[in-house]
């Protein structure tokens, strides 16, 4: 069964990173929070894309869902409170 600290090393292992945090307790369903450089000029769709080439064919097989956050180092810099 795959642990939230395994799907997180494969984020960070595929895709560089300013931080990536994943929560997930049952091995199948996980939540990411991913900031990369790698996003800046994406949508969306191309960021969460990117994290699921990171991920390889593990989404296929071993993860039923992911719930992603993607930002930019910028975007993420932002959201963060004063």
């Amino acid at each position: 069964m795959l642990t939230a600290n395994e799907l997180k090393n494969y984020i960070v292992n595929g895709l560089a990173c300013d931080h990536a945090q994943v929560l997930g307790d049952d091995g199948q369903h996980f939540e990411a929070l991913v900031v990369s450089p790698q996003f800046a000029g994406k949508t969306r769709v191309q960021q969460h894309q990117q994290v699921y080439q990171a991920l390889g064919d593990r989404m296929r097989s071993e993860i039923h869902a992911l719930s992603l956050q993607t930002f930019t180092p910028e975007a993420w810099a932002k959201s963060m409170p004063q």
